[in-house]
């Protein structure tokens, strides 16, 4: 059988394509996807649910045109094999190659980048009214969200919005019972009600016989329209609470049948107002392994598969600084029951589980909700208890004004723990945790630090249980690495002198330690006198120590996995104007004014020179600029 997949250049070319075809279609898409994942690490279980969805979608709109977002990106990989990135598919979250979100440098069907969920409700609701106001009438416009995001605040706030403007818009609700884990919370529950409903199997069944019957044009299909709503409203749990919010409710229908999605999806789009279309879809499915664990293979380890049977998955035996961390929550709950721990739908990739097992009553996922979390958690600590919220630095971001209203305001005991702070690798720009050093040290009464390695981080935790209000660290994702020391006890604004040197000094704050550490050792090896700060606080920041190497040595190196706009370099700046210091002799090395997309990690290091070799570098150029020599006679090694 000829192969279909590479002869689609673009949608359109879909539209020559019979029903038995694009399911043909629909099963390549798959083999593309299982063929990516045994080459490296990718989001999977989640793209090979919507294959069905993203066929019916292009067949029945033209997005070259109308408006398509898709909440959360990463489940993108489908549409874009049929969008005119086939032969660069295998680039896919390569240094160079395609991004494995939406990307509008990419292609005219990717609208946003859309890598935190919950947006696409409101984006596309911001294109309808524009296209509505610049005469674009014609065009649709289609927000897909899966029931992950769903509870998000910010989608009901859009919904409540949409409803009261009355905007012709249409929301596919892709529902397959998962976040990146089971989905938690009352709408959760909601949304089975409705999948478990009479009207659900009706449509199944029913609907359909009746959609073939029915021409989908003109009056029979708004009778059609009448009839299922008030047969969905009679039901035992109808779709009431999308009703009320002034949505039509559409569904539960079954994603995985292109024909019915469809014909369902060409109804809808001649509604007037807003809709909401069910769509009831697995995660992992075509897959079998995947579908039976679509946790384990939300974004799995490379593997080998024979047919639907996984023969080898290429797991790492590297421990990662969210293992490390996860065990000194958990130490920290055995010991005081005061402890309780909170994360938003990432259980998993904060790596919890045991977690969640052993203290399940003092365990809280709160769905993909990071400002109510962060509340949540100043409730608990107002009441009594010692909460920690572990969140990915770059969602943190999400619950800004929380950490500034409800957390810092109050001076409260909550403690942050940011995961994959710093570069992300793959994952690109929408992931990459830069920004939480300037916005976590804007805050009075937060305390802001940074593990040099992993044997400062389950002290840092401790620390910051014991103190009388909010505390953050930041910890980044990659295995860990250790710098051998007799390691200095973490004290309140205190870093750690490794090595002092007479010609200049590196202060490495957060897990670039490691690579200041072998600069360091170059630089000796050539000569020069360069030592080493753990910065360990960005605030309080060691002034003393800090300022007393501006003052003495020739030059100083501040190195930051973060943007260095309003981070740990500004703080050390800052620092000198307080006391008017000279600040010629310092170099600040991070992350610059620009976004930086997806590689490995290694590669991006290297790319913004924050990697021994690129720290080297820095002080050469100091110890230039500032008339140090390397001298012979020194020790070196």
């Amino acid at each position: 059988m000829d192969q279909l997949l590479p002869q689609i250049s673009s949608p359109r070319d879909l539209d020559a394509l019979s029903l038995p075809q694009l399911e043909q279609l629909a099963g390549e898409m798959r083999d593309v996807l299982c063929n990516l994942v045994a080459n490296r690490t990718a989001h999977f279980a989640s793209n090979l649910g919507v294959v069905e969805l993203t066929l019916a979608l292009h067949t029945s709109f033209d997005f070259s045109q109308d408006r398509l977002i898709w909440d959360t990106g990463h489940q993108i990989y489908p549409h874009k094999l049929i969008t005119g990135r086939h032969d660069q598919f295998h680039t896919m979250r390569l240094r160079g190659g395609l991004m494995g979100y939406p990307n509008p440098n990419e292609s005219i069907y990717d609208l946003f980048m859309t890598g935190h969920a919950g947006c696409s409700v409101s984006t596309m609701l911001g294109l309808r009214s524009g296209d509505d106001l610049l005469d674009r009438r014609d065009r649709h416009a289609v927000a897909v969200i899966g029931d992950g995001a769903f509870p998000s605040g910010i989608v009901h706030e859009a919904m409540n919005n949409a409803g009261g403007m009355k905007a012709k818009l249409i929301v596919v609700l892709n529902d397959n019972k998962m976040s990146i884990c089971p989905r938690v919370g009352g709408l959760a529950d909601y949304l089975d009600r409705l999948r478990a409903s009479p009207s659900y199997s009706g449509l199944k069944s029913g609907v359909l016989k009746i959609l073939d019957k029915v021409p989908l044009l003109g009056d029979p299909v708004e009778r059609l329209l009448a009839q299922t709503k008030e047969a969905i409203k009679a039901g035992l749990h109808g779709g009431m609470l999308f009703e009320e919010l002034g949505f039509h409710y559409i569904g539960p229908i079954d994603g995985h049948n292109i024909g019915l999605v469809r014909k369902y999806l060409r109804m809808v789009k001649r509604m007037e107002g807003p809709v909401l279309l069910h769509v009831v879809t697995e995660k992992g499915h075509g897959f079998k392994p995947a579908a039976d664990n679509p946790v384990l293979f939300h974004t799995p380890p490379q593997f080998e598969r024979d047919e639907d049977e996984v023969v080898e998955m290429k797991s790492s035996s590297s421990v990662a600084y969210t293992n490390i961390a996860a065990e000194a929550i958990r130490q920290q709950m055995a010991r005081n029951g005061l402890i309780t721990v909170m994360t938003a739908a990432m259980c998993q990739g904060t790596k919890l589980e045991k977690v969640r097992e052993e203290f399940p009553d003092r365990f809280f996922d709160t769905g993909i909700c990071e400002s109510h979390a962060v509340a949540f958690a100043a409730g608990q600590a107002k009441a009594g208890l010692r909460p920690i919220v572990d969140i990915y630095s770059t969602f943190l971001q999400r619950s800004f004004d929380q950490i500034f209203q409800e957390v810092a305001l109050q001076n409260l005991p909550v403690t942050f723990m940011l995961d994959r702070a710093g570069l992300t690798g793959p994952d690109g720009a929408t992931h990459h945790g830069m920004f939480d050093l300037g916005y976590m040290r804007l805050f009075p009464n937060m305390i802001v630090m940074a593990p040099g390695d992993s044997g400062d981080l389950a002290p840092m935790l401790d620390f910051a249980l014991g103190c009388d209000g909010p505390a953050s660290l930041r910890y980044p994702k990659t295995g860990i690495e250790t710098v051998e020391r007799e390691r200095a006890p973490i004290e309140l604004g205190k870093s750690e002198i490794i090595d002092w040197g007479q010609d200049g000094m590196i202060v490495a704050c957060g897990t670039q330690l490691c690579a200041a550490m072998a600069a360091a050792e170059t630089l000796r090896a050539e000569g020069f006198d360069v030592g080493v700060i753990n910065a360990r606080f960005i605030k309080p920041l060691d002034r003393e120590t800090i300022l007393k190497a501006v003052r003495e040595c020739s030059f100083v190196v501040t190195v930051e996995e973060a943007a260095l706009a309003g981070g740990f370099g500004s703080a050390v700046l800052e620092a000198c104007a307080d006391e008017n210091l000279s600040t010629e002799t310092i170099q600040r090395l991070g992350v610059p004014d620009r976004f930086i997309e997806h590689g490995t990690r290694g590669e991006l290091l290297a790319e913004l020179h924050l990697d021994a070799d690129g720290i080297a570098a820095a002080c050469r150029e100091m110890a230039a600029k500032t008339g140090v020599s390397p001298t012979d006679s020194r020790v070196v090694g």
